[in-house]
């Protein structure tokens, strides 16, 4: 069976609820990006010891917060020894508006697991883009790079939209589902 980490930062709650969801699904464990943008004990070593990692961030000002930057910036020491090469990588971000520039976030996710020499995996999800279509529905913002999720400036991470969470859910489980393929 394939280990899992989630290593994210969340500076108001969303993208660790997020977070949660996707853990939920790929059955993974989750390491927590502090405040000042450090991994707790044992952060590095799980991180080490996972075949996949998923990466999650909040978008602010078009990219991913500077405590998750921190953290990329200090992955260079397994960089340096291509620790982390052949895992496979995904990623998920939240904000506040429906666009918000996630994509940039993603995008820089991926671009640090190419750094990595990993392996990228997308949401592979249809998305909810019909005229009948509301915001529970999964993958309503019609993502395929990662997980995104939007929550109102104004909502609480309790008054996240159910199908952003499904949606993370669910895209836990996919990136478990290759990781099992993919280890046999």
């Amino acid at each position: 069976m394939a280990h899992i980490a989630v290593v994210y930062h969340s500076g108001y709650g969303h993208t660790q609820r997020l977070a949660q969801s996707v853990a939920e699904g790929a059955g993974a464990q989750l390491v927590a990006i502090d405040a000042e943008g450090n991994l707790p004990e044992g952060g590095w070593e799980t991180l080490a010891a996972a075949s996949a990692i998923i990466f999650g961030s909040p978008t602010y000002m078009a990219g991913p917060s500077w405590q998750f930057k921190k953290f990329a910036d200090a992955s260079s020491k397994p960089w340096f020894s291509q620790a982390w090469k052949d895992k496979l990588f995904a990623g998920f971000t939240n904000s506040a508006s429906t666009n918000g520039d996630k994509q940039i976030t993603l995008d820089y996710m991926f671009h640090l697991a190419m750094q990595h020499g990993g392996i990228w995996v997308g949401n592979g999800m249809m998305p909810a883009n019909s005229k009948a279509a509301t915001r529970n529905d999964v993958n309503w913002i019609g993502s395929f790079s990662g997980a995104m999720s939007q929550s109102p400036s104004d909502a609480s991470a309790a008054e996240m939209f159910p199908g952003d969470l499904e949606t993370g859910k669910q895209f836990g489980q996919r990136v478990a589902d290759v990781a099992r393929r993919l280890s046999r």
